[in-house]
Formats: structure tokens, sequence, C-alpha cells
């Protein structure tokens, strides 16, 4: 560990084959620092987007969790696994070469919406304390409970077919909690030939596309996006002059000329010092970001 304390917001292009966690320790490893969280995972055998955070930029974090997901995937039609994707046993196998496209296309079309969306009973959902696919790994028969999610775009890039399954490659913008792997199972299951996810990339989270994140090996202090950066990309800014940012830091309610809005990032030369909510004219904190300690790596 170094005496410097790194702060602000990794974007990072997750590999397959590691946890989310695995890369997590890459960023504490070299920057440093123990205090780095995570503002959602991937499954070991999915890619794409993470959104780490470092420092008191954690407090973020919590704002960047809900926002919309963008994933490129195969779904293949024909097999069904344990798992529902390509880690699992296959459980059933059923000769898909028989749907043609409009079947398929309206398969996809009654999972485009909102829909109430059992997760795969591997998911890191807790039940009663244990993450879900701990108790079936223990051989625990897990039931979990539909959740709310939307599926704004579910549209299909590429069609193969071949020894009696049907590999389509899609396209999927969703809402935070939305399992791609259930989609692939429901939709196998909605078609009567079963299916599974054989691979997962996610390409963007709310703003923050894909091609802006950094490989593992690349994390670093360079690497890091400043706290106000993230927050403008997400909410309108208020500039705030010395009174008004030390006003803030101490919790009390400022005059402010921003529209009313629940969340506005408050920026005081530069820096983000807080979010906070604007209503009548009146701004008042919800969360505050104190300043880096001298020395520290980053904004």
């Amino acid at each position: 560990m170094t005496d410097a304390a790194p702060t602000g917001i990794l974007l990072v292009d997750k590999p397959g084959g590691v946890t989310s966690h695995d890369v997590v320790g890459a960023a504490r490893r070299a920057l440093g620092t123990r205090k780095v969280g995570h503002a959602g995972t991937l499954d070991p055998m999915a890619t794409g987007l993470l959104i780490l955070g470092v420092g008191t930029a954690t407090r973020l974090l919590t704002y960047l969790v809900g926002l919309d997901k963008t994933y490129a995937a195969t779904i293949r039609l024909g097999e069904s696994t344990t798992t529902d994707d390509a880690e699992g046993e296959t459980v059933t196998r059923s000769d898909a070469s028989g749907l043609d496209r409009a079947a398929i296309d309206a398969g996809i079309s009654a999972l485009t919406g909102e829909l109430d969306q059992v997760p795969s009973t591997v998911s890191a959902i807790k039940v009663d304390g244990r993450r879900a696919y701990a108790r079936v790994r223990d051989g625990e028969d897990v039931q979990l409970a539909p959740r709310r999610v939307t599926v704004s775009r579910f549209d299909v890039l590429a069609e193969r077919r071949g020894d009696g399954v049907v590999d389509l490659d899609v396209i999927v913008d969703c809402s935070s909690g939305t399992y791609i792997r259930a989609l692939a199972r429901d939709l196998g299951a909605g078609l009567g030939v079963g299916g599974h996810l054989t691979a997962l990339r996610r390409t963007a989270i709310g703003p923050f596309p894909i091609p802006d994140a950094v490989p593992v090996d690349a994390i670093g202090p360079s690497a890091l996006r400043t706290p106000a950066s993230i927050a403008t990309a997400l909410y309108p800014a208020l500039e705030l002059d010395d009174e008004q940012a030390a006003a803030l830091a101490d919790g009390k309610r400022i005059p402010a000329t921003a529209p009313d809005a629940p969340v506005v990032a408050a920026l005081h030369r530069g820096r983000l010092t807080g979010l906070v909510a604007v209503a009548d004219g009146v701004a008042r904190v919800v969360v505050n970001f104190p300043p880096a300690p001298a020395g520290s790596v980053g904004p």
C-alpha cells in the first residue's frame, strides 16, 4: 500500500473467465487502496463494462447501480442448461430447425416491454442471507420470486442454423436487474425447444459505453475519471461560489438558480462537492463529497 489516497471512477472492460471481484482485486493492487467498490457485477463467462468506484468516489456508486444496461449476446435455441448459460450442464435437447423467423420474432416480442421475470436460480440474489447460487450448489431447491423489469430493445442482429439448433446474436437494452440468461431461457421455453445463453457482453451502462473503458492491465491513476465528469454525465450541474460550497459542506440549505430536480451535481471550481436536491429555488444536500486528502492520487 502507498500513503496516497486515490479517488475516482473506473470504467473497466472485464475479460471472460474472471470474476468481477477479481477485477476489484486487480484495481486494489494497481491503485494501492482497499477502498474499491463496484456498481454491479458480471458473471465470469461474461465480458464488458464494469464500473468501479475508488476512495470517496464510492459514494457515487449508489447512483450508478440502477442505470439501464445494453448487452450483446448469443442465444442458442434447442438446448436448455442447468444455469441457463453455457457453463451449465445440458438438461434438454430439442430439434429447433423447424422454427421459422416469424415464430422467433413473436417470442421475442412477448419478452419486450415490462415483464415479470424470474431470475436464474444460479444468480447472486440472496435468499435468507445466502446467495441463490450457493444454495443451488448445496443441492437446495431454490425458488425465486419474479421481478418487474423492462426490456426496451430486443433485436436480432444475426441468425445461424445447424445441428438442430438456432443461434441468435441479439442486442438488448434493459433496466437494471434484468437477467439476459433468463431472457434466453424464457425465449426457448416459449418456443417449446429450450434455450440458453452462449455469450454475453455488456456494452453500455447508462451514458457510459464500452469504448470508454480500459482493460484490466491498464488500471492505474491515469484511468481514473473524476467524480465531476461522471456526475455531470448523469445530472444537471450547479456551480457554487466559495460561500455556497462552504455552506453545503456544513449541511446547510442554500439558494439555487437551477431548475427543480431530485438530483443535481454541485460543483465548486471544477470539483464535485456533492449531490443536491433542488426545489423551489433551494438546494439541500443529498450526499457530500469531501475533498481528497493532500497527496492523493486522482481527482
